[in-house]
């Protein structure tokens, strides 16, 4: 798919992995709505990037949100092509911790907004895309989402992390096929060790610490990266149903 003149929804678009997509989107001259929890940081990534990006308050994993997120989108832009999930929550927490059993609320919260919210967006903008004229190759829109290599080797207190994660993964092709009769692809990137907010409470020796147990490059993946392989999923239209991995070839260790 051209970016060119697309519409382009970026879940968790106001920081980390999904501002970096949003900005490679504009750059590449695509409208990009962003659905993100935290409005001020939104707000400020749209005003930053001017007429071609919109912010839209949503809480991914709330059905009334996310239908009058997409609507403000379509109102604004005309439709949606391309969806790029990057919305979601990481809180660690063991099984059997100082203070007992893992309180399963926490749990529920995880999969409700890692699992459920990109669930969710999926099923709204498909129903759009699925509208699209097609291009030449019949494709309707291209969907990317977020995994994580927790997803295969989720190390000790991301239980809920890891199984959100593993299943994003796994949604993928049984997706990716009943979309096909609609020209809708769907692709998923799990990313390694990348330096986003999620990192923001690390010193700078610990990130140097991390950066050392990856192979190479012996560094934190930097957004932009993890924006480049969103770009060249777009534009390659035989990407599709797979999940992969942007990682470095680090494989993690169980602490």
């Amino acid at each position: 798919m051209e970016i060119k003149n697309c519409v382009a929804i970026v879940t968790g678009g106001a920081s980390g992995l999904g501002e970096a997509c949003v900005r490679q989107l504009v750059k590449d001259k695509a409208k990009v709505s962003i659905f993100d929890f935290a409005q001020d940081r939104g707000m400020r990534v749209a005003s930053d990037l001017g007429d071609s990006v919109i912010f839209c308050k949503a809480d991914v994993a709330d059905e009334t949100d996310v239908a009058a997120a997409i609507d403000e989108t379509v109102n604004a832009f005309g439709t949606i092509h391309v969806t790029i999930n990057c919305a979601g929550v990481g809180t660690p927490e063991k099984m059997l911790g100082k203070d007992g059993p893992m309180v399963m609320e926490n749990f529920y919260r995880t999969l409700r907004i890692n699992l459920g919210g990109t669930i969710n967006v999926i099923r709204l903008v498909a129903e759009k895309m699925a509208n699209n004229s097609p291009n030449p190759d019949g494709e309707r829109g291209v969907v990317i989402n977020t995994s994580s290599i927790a997803a295969f080797e989720g190390q000790i207190g991301q239980v809920a992390y890891s199984a959100s994660k593993a299943a994003i993964a796994g949604i993928t092709l049984p997706i990716a096929r009943e979309f096909a009769d609609y020209g809708i692809r769907v692709m998923t990137i799990a990313p390694g060790l990348f330096d986003t907010p999620m990192m923001a409470g690390l010193s700078e020796e610990v990130k140097q610490a991390l950066g050392k147990m990856i192979p190479f490059p012996k560094r934190l993946g930097y957004p932009s990266e993890y924006a480049l392989m969103v770009k060249h999923i777009i534009e390659n239209p035989v990407l599709n149903g797979e999940t992969i991995r942007l990682d470095s070839a680090i494989r993690m260790a169980a602490r």
